[in-house]
């Protein structure tokens, strides 16, 4: 397994990471298995946000009192917009994680990149809470390629954490590389792009070709096993791989939906962050599992679409995302038209 330094941070981990983000829809014990055999395998750094209901609490449960502590790395993160809520979701992270400090602490999500003296005080609270102790380095998070280009040319943040994966664009890729030039710890989230690309091994591979970090998100055992294989066998990049990653690129170019969930909820009761991805989900995976009654009725809801903008305003990727699901409600009904005349 190839191990990544992330930056000037002196975080060195293998490039195999946990993203903590899907263990909240699981309960405490299994969320507490799930953990502690991602470290036996061989996981190291564990990334998890305040946002994400009770994952901290659950990495704090796993690893708060075991002994184990000291052997990891976590990573979290904060929404704030203010210094008062900054410390308020820091002192509630440490509690949650059992910990007196964080490895690296991240602003989650910035529609800006935040320098000293802009008014906001938000660089000056990251830099606050790494001279105490409670904080060892300081990043950001962002899924706008400009304001994540911005971060990385101001030199202020020891990491960057951005969507990266097999099907992200040239830009995307140059990204990766301004990073590495600028002594930045480059971690790649969505790396399986909101659960489009099916091919672990493939996934891994690309990863391996790159200085970056990937934080595979983990709900259950059976994908933790996957990922853990590659400890003993090692994904490595063949014309195969190559050819299949080719296709996926020209199959998923364009502007689709990654299914974050940043736009929910619908005021209109619509599930966009499926729905608005389902022509790309119906053809990737079972297509019966889409096509039931259930999945019907919660398409039909985007006729109920009243046009708020809302999720558009909440998109990090900027889609016109009203427009993508009357498309794909379109190419859905086009699919069950079909399925019906056999």
């Amino acid at each position: 397994m190839k191990y990544i330094t992330l930056g000037k941070t002196g975080i060195t981990t293998p490039q195999n990471a946990f993203g903590a983000l899907p263990v909240q829809r699981v309960g405490m014990d299994e969320a507490v298995r799930i953990l502690r055999r991602a470290y036996e395998g061989g996981m190291t750094f564990f990334d998890t946000a305040r946002a994400y209901t009770d994952s901290e609490e659950k990495l704090g449960a796993a690893f708060g009192d075991s002994g184990i502590r000291e052997k990891i790395f976590i990573a979290t993160k904060t929404t704030a917009k203010t210094p008062e809520d900054f410390w308020k979701d820091l002192e509630t992270s440490l509690g949650n994680l059992k910990t007196s400090y964080v490895d690296l602490y991240q602003l989650h999500c910035v529609p800006v990149c935040y320098r000293p003296g802009d008014g906001s005080g938000m660089y000056e609270a990251l830099t606050e809470a790494k001279k105490q102790g409670k904080v060892r380095h300081i990043g950001i998070t962002a899924h706008k390629i400009g304001v994540a280009e911005d971060i990385v040319a101001s030199g202020l943040y020891e990491t960057l954490q951005f969507p990266f994966s097999y099907i992200s664009s040239d830009r995307d890729t140059a990204l990766v590389e301004s990073c590495k030039k600028a002594g930045m710890g480059f971690i790649a989230m969505k790396g399986l792009s909101g659960g489009l690309l099916n091919n672990a091994e493939a996934c891994m591979a690309f990863m391996s070709e790159y200085e970056v970090l990937p934080i595979w998100g983990v709900q259950r055992m059976e994908e933790l096993e996957q990922w853990l294989s590659f400890f003993e066998k090692p994904a490595v990049m063949t014309n195969e791989i190559r050819d299949m990653i080719e296709r996926d690129r020209q199959e998923l170019s364009g502007a689709f939906c990654r299914g974050c969930g940043y736009c929910m909820p619908c005021p209109m009761g619509i599930t966009i962050n499926q729905c608005a991805r389902m022509s790309q989900m119906i053809r990737r995976s079972p297509s019966e599992s889409w096509l039931t009654d259930h999945w019907q009725n919660e398409m039909a809801k985007i006729e109920n679409c009243i046009g708020c903008g809302n999720c558009m305003k909440h998109c990090p990727y900027e889609l016109n995302t009203p427009e993508l699901l009357r498309k794909n409600l379109a190419d859905y009904r086009e699919i069950l038209k079909n399925r019906n005349l056999v």
